[in-house]
């Protein structure tokens, strides 16, 4: 009931598996679908725990651009035509923050059906949403043919509840189950009824309202600062969902200015370059606003503003020849 009215995802109680996050269940899934050496197309840039999942479990991960619209399906059709998997964070580009619009949606699924292929949806943050409508999940316009839906409970309430979920097509059912029981045959389950019951009671919706509010507070503040701290160096495009943004430098400048300001300032959160993969990375940082006071995000924002400036002025700084 969650999926239908958050995500216009209609399914079948019996087609959704509950792991301790996604990448368990990426986990699971892909052994259930893929042989080793076969090889999924993900995201560049894109999230690098996900990249190093399918690696470790002797699939080819094949970078596939993105630019404002989303995953470039032509780009993927050249470099792996024989995929037979997609990784994609279509609601909110992990870590660009960009949404997949739906023509690159259409694309993506005539390819799936085309090659037989699946669709692993990653929908984090899906619940985070600022501004306007959310387009529909692709799972939602797919309705769960050719592409597996995957979410988490850890942004919504919290990590150390480790509760995660796929929504899986009909036809995977039997295949997921087998390779569930020989991976992980005895789950946790107390914490179930729990969330379960806070769906019910509506406490679950009531939170999400509540710290949607306090997120685009934070969001905002954090924004404003790291761009008027750093007088114009780093641009900062205000995301409509999630819980990161991106704070960038011009294309331009080295990147090794960008890991000498995150030091000196302490920050958390990846650096933009450590996301790509093939595509030529850009200098910058991903920033996470949520669980933070306001205080300590103006402060740890002007620190590394100031950090960066002082970064740009060190290499820019002609080098003197003895």
């Amino acid at each position: 009931d969650h999926l239908l009215s958050a995500r216009g995802l209609r399914c079948d109680p019996d087609q959704i598996m509950l792991t301790s996050g996604t990448l368990h269940a990426l986990r699971i899934v892909l052994s259930a679908i893929l042989r080793a050496g076969d090889q999924v197309w993900c995201e560049d840039p894109g999230y690098p725990a996900a990249r190093k999942t399918f690696a470790h479990c002797g699939y080819r991960a094949v970078p596939v651009p993105v630019d404002e619209h989303g995953m470039r399906i032509a780009k993927g059709r050249i470099a792996a035509p024989s995929a037979r998997a997609a990784y994609v964070t279509p609601s909110h580009q992990f870590p660009l923050g960009v949404q997949m619009s739906m023509p690159r949606r259409l694309e993506l699924l005539d390819w799936a059906k085309r090659a037989g292929a699946f669709i692993l949806e990653d929908d984090y943050d899906s619940e985070f949403r600022y501004d306007g409508a959310p387009l529909m999940s692709l799972a939602g316009i797919d309705r769960l043919q050719r592409v597996i839906y995957l979410g988490t409970f850890a942004k919504t309430l919290f990590p150390g509840l480790r509760i995660g979920y796929c929504a899986l097509p009909e036809r995977l059912i039997a295949d997921v189950t087998a390779a569930r029981a020989a991976l992980d045959r005895f789950p946790g389950t107390l914490m179930e009824g729990a969330v379960a019951d806070m769906l019910n009671s509506g406490a679950f919706a009531a939170n999400l309202k509540r710290v949607r509010k306090l997120y685009r507070e934070a969001r905002d503040v954090l924004a404003e600062t790291l761009e008027a701290a750093s007088d114009g160096a780093l641009s900062v495009p205000v995301p409509s969902q999630g819980l990161h943004l991106v704070a960038r430098f011009d294309p331009s400048v080295d990147l090794t200015v960008a890991a000498q300001a995150k030091q000196a300032g302490g920050a958390e959160g990846w650096l933009l370059a450590d996301t790509y993969s093939r595509t030529r990375p850009l200098p910058g940082f991903v920033l996470g606003f949520s669980g933070h006071a306001v205080p300590q995000l103006v402060a740890s924002a002007e620190r590394l503003a100031r950090e960066s400036r002082s970064a740009l002025r060190a290499k820019s700084k002609p080098v003197r020849r003895a």
